[in-house]
């Protein structure tokens, strides 16, 4: 796959992240139909590209714990 052309981006910061500098993703969509996912304290720092498919299956897998850790609640 190549690169996904991220430059006129529009991201979006989760509305849950509040404006407390903590953990905080910022997502956007792309010209190819792709989810960006990048952490909000690190602008020039990798970002993660979803296909539709994927996007689903890892929001699904958040919204339900999947990926917390243990104790985390």
């Amino acid at each position: 796959m190549s690169t996904p052309e991220l430059s006129g981006a529009a991201w979006r910061k989760s509305s849950h992240s509040g404006g407390n500098e903590g953990n905080c993703v910022e997502l956007a969509t792309t010209p190819e139909r792709l989810v960006a996912a990048r952490d909000s304290r690190n602008l020039s720092g990798p970002v993660l590209c979803f296909g539709p498919a994927e996007w689903c299956a890892f929001y699904t897998g958040v919204k339900s714990g999947s990926y917390d850790s243990p104790g985390a609640h």
